[in-house]
């Protein structure tokens, strides 16, 4: 079975590494509302745009994303 993209981005953490895809899985930890059971990208990437004011740059949650679909195959 798949995991969600929260369930896959919970693997990045790390409190001492501080490169932007860290810090990103960091704090979609932190998010209380971030759609957990969430597979979809449109979905994720509305959400974040919407309330993902952590969010930097949208390129790395582009390159998260692409990391879990690769991870899922």
């Amino acid at each position: 079975m798949r995991r969600s993209f929260y369930h896959y981005v919970r693997t990045l953490r790390d409190p001492y590494k501080k490169d932007d895809i860290t810090r990103f899985a960091n704090a979609v930890d932190h998010d209380g509302t971030f759609p957990k059971q969430s597979m979809d990208y449109n979905e994720l990437s509305d959400y974040l745009e919407m309330n993902g004011d952590y969010v930097v740059s949208m390129d790395v949650f582009d390159e998260v994303f692409q990391m879990y679909k690769d991870n899922n195959k």
